[in-house]
């Protein structure tokens, strides 16, 4: 069968690897790829948001399957615009219609989603420029720290954590009044701080029945000892060692369950992956957030965890009977580590010259910012390669992924060599 990935990064990087293993796949194709998803399929240049270039060639190619690795085109309506158009609408998307994808596109509505179906997640109200005056007076009632959320999309920046009252009325005022996030921001979520252990648990569904996907744990701040700026994520393990069988137990009935059942009371078609962002409260989940497709650098330490032919899953999904697929994930750990451009998570250059990564063989390299020009892979983006190793242990794959990842080249280079460390 033939299939297209749509997105670039690291996460599509990984789709590739894991689908190009497939005894049922004929042809591979990712667009627009990276210097890495070369190896696994054809690159097409074509943006993740041209519906109609994304369709013409899936006619061409006789696509099956077109999986969705980003948000912004399920947020954007892409399995719609497929759904809406007979020449096209046989051919399976993997991921939410539009409706669906709200549950990432709006904080409001994944929030008043949760509540309505009894989910664990933190205490909430909303606010837009016409209640801005009762969102100041609502602060004042509230605890401290605060979370203020952006509403929409805002490229991972959208969620601050104030820790005086002061600085969360100011921002609360700049991120409406003054748009610091753009329409992003033209509706603010004020939630409850929730003081625990964050983790996340991915699911695939067809929209009756699921498959719960290993456990990750990632790391967003730049700097060692989670210090600093927070980043798009500088590593990942999977599975997370206090998730255990009784915490993802409660995390099954208390969340999962409901989600999938909550969608199909709502009435809201959901195929694809859903990725719950979850705070490990005292030994108790609540959700932080949902995505509505799986999350980046996670993806690279889930995907060669699962043991499964992916692509008979998927399948499952388009056909509506997933619940038939087998599916088995290894006991082994995964270790993925995020090498960055120097400058990351605020300005870098782009166009080095990556060396060496042919001298990692213990680990898997996934590439995420990165370009061919004239026979050679440079630098195209922040986060630049995941080095991902899957091993008895998780302090062996500690050592294994830190050491590969020594091993890769390119100037100005910089990755974090504690990941995981705090989980020993």
């Amino acid at each position: 069968m033939n299939i297209l990935i749509v997105g670039s990064g690291g996460r599509e990087s990984a789709f590739a690897y894991k689908i190009a293993q497939s005894p049922k796949l004929t042809n591979l194709f990712i667009a627009p790829g990276n210097a890495g998803t070369e190896q696994y399929g054809k690159n097409v240049d074509l943006k993740v948001t041209d519906f109609d270039g994304i369709a013409s060639f899936a006619l061409a190619n006789n696509i099956e399957i077109i999986l969705i690795g980003p948000e912004e085109p399920l947020v954007k309506g892409i399995h719609d615009y497929f759904l809406g158009r007979e020449d096209v609408k046989h051919i399976a998307v993997i991921g939410p219609q539009q409706l669906g994808a709200q549950l990432e596109g709006s904080k409001d509505f994944s929030k008043e989603f949760m509540f309505r179906h009894n989910i664990p997640t933190a205490a909430y109200k909303s606010f837009n420029q016409d209640n801005l005056e009762e969102g100041l007076a609502y602060l004042e009632t509230q605890n401290l720290p605060i979370v203020l959320k952006a509403d929409g999309l805002a490229a991972g920046k959208g969620v601050l954590i104030c820790e005086t009252l002061e600085d969360a009325k100011a921002e609360l005022k700049a991120m409406i009044a003054d748009a610091k996030f753009g329409a992003a921001s033209s509706v603010v979520v004020i939630e409850e701080f929730l003081k625990g252990i964050e983790l996340s648990v991915f699911v695939l569904t067809d929209g009756e029945s699921y498959k719960v996907l290993p456990s990750a744990k990632d790391y967003k701040r730049i700097g060692e000892g989670d210090t600093g700026l927070n980043t798009g994520g500088m590593g990942s393990i999977s599975p997370v060692p206090f998730a255990t069988e009784e915490f993802l137990s409660k995390v099954e009935n208390r969340i999962i369950k409901p989600t999938i059942e909550g969608l199909k009371q709502d009435n809201i078609p959901y195929k694809g992956f859903i990725f719950i962002g979850l705070m490990n409260v005292g030994g108790d989940p609540y959700v932080i957030e949902y995505n509505v497709r799986m999350g980046d650098p996670e993806t690279e330490s889930v995907l060669p965890r699962i043991e499964s032919d992916l692509v008979d899953l998927l399948e499952g999904v388009a056909k509506g009977d997933l619940a038939t697929r087998s599916y088995t994930v290894s006991p082994k750990t995964a270790v993925t580590v995020m090498l960055v451009s120097g400058g990351y998570p605020g300005d870098y250059e782009s166009g080095k010259v990556i060396t060496n990564m042919e001298n990692v063989k213990e680990s898997i390299v996934f590439h995420a910012g990165t370009k061919s020009v004239d026979g050679q892979v440079v630098t195209a983006g922040g986060r630049v390669i995941a080095v991902t190793t899957l091993q008895d242990d998780l302090f062996t794959a500690l050592q294994q992924a830190t050491a590969d990842a020594g091993r890769i080249f390119y100037p100005g280079k910089y990755f974090r060599t504690d990941i995981g460390f705090d989980l020993i």
